[in-house]
């Protein structure tokens, strides 16, 4: 038999991990993605037949993305936050051209004469 030293530890962490990760993949599974395309569609069929504003269907496109698209956003700022700056070096060009010599005007060219000076 255990002593727990506080009410306010938990007993067991790896449960409370376990059900964290379980609703996270709830959350962000099949069951968000069928809820999510059903609400698109719903919306859009309210939408088509003008019974909803174009406002709420946005509103419920925005929340889909965010919803879904919540851990790449999570992501990419905390590796905004916490990744250093890169220096990246100037690159030296690999050929280096001479300029181009004056064109010469074709005379069968009517949209010629913007580009060429006369002569």
């Amino acid at each position: 038999m255990t002593i727990q030293t506080s009410l306010f530890e938990p007993r067991d962490a790896t449960s409370l991990d376990s059900s964290a990760f379980w609703i996270e993949a709830t959350l962000f599974g099949p069951l968000a993605l069928t809820l999510s395309a059903s609400a698109v569609a719903f919306f859009g069929m309210g939408m088509l037949t003008g019974r909803l504003s174009l406002r709420q269907g946005g509103g419920v496109v925005l929340g889909v993305f965010v919803l879904l698209g919540a851990p790449a956003i999570a992501a990419s700022l905390m590796g905004a936050i916490s990744a250093p700056e890169a220096v990246v070096a100037p690159r030296e060009p690999d050929t280096v051209y001479p300029p181009r010599g004056p064109l010469e005007r074709n005379e069968d060219d009517p949209y010629a004469g913007a580009s060429v000076k006369p002569k």
